[in-house]
């Protein structure tokens, strides 16, 4: 049976990069549930409490078709220990560092782990073998773009973060492997992901904490900044399809094709808590977009993508999951 067709029957042994994390370990479980062994690699980075990621992983860890290895990808030795022992089938790339904010402070770490890392996956792909990448990209290269909604045509020489400048190198890295060596290469430019166990630090998962706690909010501007938040079981849906249909070289915005200020979505947090938030208004952030919204068009044709969850009921999902084991 040719690879492709096992692609099909989602057979397979995968390796997720970052598995441990917010879209890694959701992705980690959908594709054990579906019968495919998994390997994760992960560095319990310490950018927030090693304890959350543990707590993602707990499903996975019954299964025993799981594998975790606790290393780096910019560590070789280990990336070749992981290929060699493991016939891989597809890379799930999902490891980087994150954030617009801290990449501004400390540009040369994240060029390091998310450029040279990413070079590690693509060189260890190469030796062995591997030819099928999913790459996790970011809305955050479109920069200030003036058009909207953002198209995957549309020109991004002009990121304004480290993290955003590293993601744009990594497309192009991928590019390069994709004509070198033939590899089938999806970059998925993730807009705003929100859900169960998403990353402490960011705005939904903050505020909704902060409010419940009666404590003020951080709100950086006037609050007419706007997102395309998109809600974790979509993005998982358009990382599966991609899994089945990579073929060639493809950048694909996955979004909700929703556009929602920052206002607005304090206030459908307030409503679905029952309670007021105390908004303590900072400055804008270097780094920061003033907005994000998706085109989608070409993630319907290639992935058949078809995103379910609009925002109030996202947040609806994810307050009753954050209720049930504690804010936190």
């Amino acid at each position: 049976m040719k690879k492709e067709e096992l692609i099909g029957n989602k057979l397979l042994k995968y390796l997720v990069t970052g598995g441990a994390g917010f879209i890694g370990s959701n992705l980690t479980d959908k594709l054990l549930s579906e019968g495919n062994s998994v390997i994760v690699i992960d560095n319990f980075d310490n950018f927030y409490d090693r304890k959350i990621k543990d707590n993602n992983l707990k499903f996975a860890l019954s299964h025993n078709n799981f594998k975790l290895v606790e290393g780096d990808i910019r560590d070789k030795k280990i990336l070749k220990k992981i290929f060699l022992e493991n016939k891989i089938d597809v890379v799930v790339h999902l490891a980087a560092k994150a954030g617009v904010r801290p990449s501004i402070k400390q540009p040369e770490l994240y060029y390091d782990v998310n450029v040279n890392g990413t070079l590690n996956i693509l060189e260890a792909m190469k030796q062995y073998g591997v030819k099928k990448l999913i790459f996790a990209s970011s809305s955050s290269i479109y920069g200030n773009n003036k058009k909207v909604p953002f198209s995957e045509r549309d020109n991004v020489d002009f990121p304004i973060s480290p993290y955003a400048a590293t993601k744009k190198a990594c497309e192009l890295l991928n590019y390069t492997y994709h004509n070198l060596y033939g590899f089938d290469i999806y970059n998925l430019r993730f807009f705003t992901v929100y859900g169960p166990r998403q990353r402490p630090d960011l705005a939904i998962h903050k505020f909704t904490k902060l409010i419940l706690e009666g404590k003020p909010i951080p709100v950086f501007g006037n609050g007419n900044t706007s997102r395309d938040y998109t809600y974790i079981d979509d993005i998982i849906q358009g990382i599966m399809s991609a899994i089945e249909n990579v073929k060639g070289y493809e950048i694909i915005n996955l979004g909700e094709f929703q556009n929602i200020t920052l206002s607005e979505l304090i206030a459908i947090i307030e409503n679905t808590v029952g309670k007021k938030a105390i908004v303590n208004h900072l400055p804008m952030q270097p780094g920061d977009v003033k907005k994000t919204f998706a085109d989608i068009s070409k993630a319907k044709q290639l992935l058949g993508y078809n995103p379910k969850t609009n925002i109030k009921d996202g947040i609806k999902k994810f307050v009753k999951c954050k209720l049930s084991e504690g804010i936190k």
